[in-house]
């Protein structure tokens, strides 16, 4: 069973209509539907924004439906170079660029009891995503980088900069990470995918809402043709 969490309802909506046998099931105010997808029997929720709310969702996850590996799907503003608006990145790791044990000696983003700054995702996942993702949206459109998150929707370009110069960030959003942290403890590949929907800066805002539904449909296919490779 491959899982599939979203954080807002437009990021998951696609795939639920494509789902088949879907069975709904609610856990601390979280639907999760398990069903098949493209052949493949998944379980998809949306979390909700924010990195508590991606955590929890993840974990129940693990416990009640033991996926195999995870995705994490959605949108994110671009700050890495040549990162466009219709871009999509790819995740090689996960930073959590509000993490800061600084004051202790420690490097930023430094998740104390993993011992790391970087959570690595999945090689394997990670190369089926772009290899699928190339022929979806091109491959000058596809970005393998790092994904930053933190409970802060940038709107800023000062730090902006800051994310980008701290942990060499291709794009940042608001769950990643925390899903990753969450997959990582429990031993389960993952991969998160974010479609580039601003560039995180005074017009982000703007550009997030006209740019919600047009990367759904995207992003349904993507995950569509990952599937049935695993």
């Amino acid at each position: 069973m491959t899982g599939i969490i979203g954080a807002m309802s437009s990021e998951v909506e696609k795939l639920l209509e494509q789902m088949e046998e879907d069975k709904a099931e609610k856990i601390s105010g979280i639907t999760y539907h398990s069903g098949m997808l493209a052949g493949r029997p998944c379980v998809v929720a949306q979390c909700g924004i924010g990195k508590v709310a991606a955590a929890v969702c993840a974990q129940t996850m693990f416990l009640r439906y033991a996926p195999s590996e995870l995705i994490n799907v959605g949108v994110a503003g671009g700050i890495g170079s040549g990162v466009h608006i219709g871009d999509v990145v790819i995740s090689s790791g996960l930073v959590q660029h509000d993490m800061d044990t600084t004051a202790l000696g420690d490097k930023k983003g430094f998740i104390s009891g993993l011992s790391l700054v970087v959570i690595p995702a999945s090689k394997r996942l990670s190369e089926i995503t772009v290899h699928t993702a190339e022929k979806i949206y091109g491959s000058e459109k596809v970005h393998l980088g790092i994904i930053a998150s933190g409970d802060q929707f940038i709107s800023d370009g000062k730090e902006l900069g800051r994310i980008r110069e701290d942990f060499g960030a291709s794009a940042c959003e608001m769950e990643g990470a925390s899903i990753a942290q969450v997959a990582y403890m429990n031993g389960v590949p993952f991969v998160v995918i974010r479609a580039i929907s601003d560039n995180a800066d005074e017009k982000a805002s703007g550009n997030f809402s006209e740019f919600c539904e047009k990367s759904a449909h995207e992003t349904a296919s993507l995950i569509t043709g990952i599937l049935p490779k695993l």
